[in-house]
């Protein structure tokens, strides 16, 4: 296999791991010195998590404020070192608001692991609460 191929192959499995919520599967993906820049936050790269520990507590915590969180891929692509995945973000928070947006990652590998994640979403308002049978009635 190719070093794109085998890089295009570590992008499904790490988008397979995050929709699994699999944080160990997620940090098998990634370098111990794994820099993750989020999508939202007070710098304009967002915020900057480094390392194992923190990269892996920072996904468990998206994880737990929205249980139902996904992303669906619509495509990845390998250039050399450098990888663009895009994809579709859903999620229903605490309070019942769902997200659904655009958005995409830009990756940086160090030999076969990721070194570097650098998030994007679209800033689109939280759309409102699914309605339940009960409150139909």
């Amino acid at each position: 296999m190719s070093e794109s191929s085998a890089r295009q192959q570590l992008l499904v499995t790490l988008f397979e791991a995050f929709n699994r919520h699999d944080a160990n599967g997620v940090m098998a993906c990634m370098t111990d010195d794994i820099v993750f820049d989020t999508a939202v936050g007070t710098e304009m790269y967002g915020n900057r998590v480094t390392g194992t520990a923190d990269v892996k507590a920072a996904f468990e915590k998206v994880w737990g404020g929205m249980p139902d969180v996904s992303w669906t891929c619509t495509s990845h692509s390998v250039f050399g070192d450098r990888a663009l995945s895009e994809w579709i973000f859903r999620g229903t928070a605490a309070n019942g608001t769902r997200i659904e947006a655009e958005g995409c990652d830009l990756f940086t590998f160090t030999g076969d692991k990721i070194s570097r994640k650098s998030a994007f979403r679209k800033d689109r308002p939280p759309l409102p609460a699914k309605e339940t049978s009960a409150a139909a009635s």
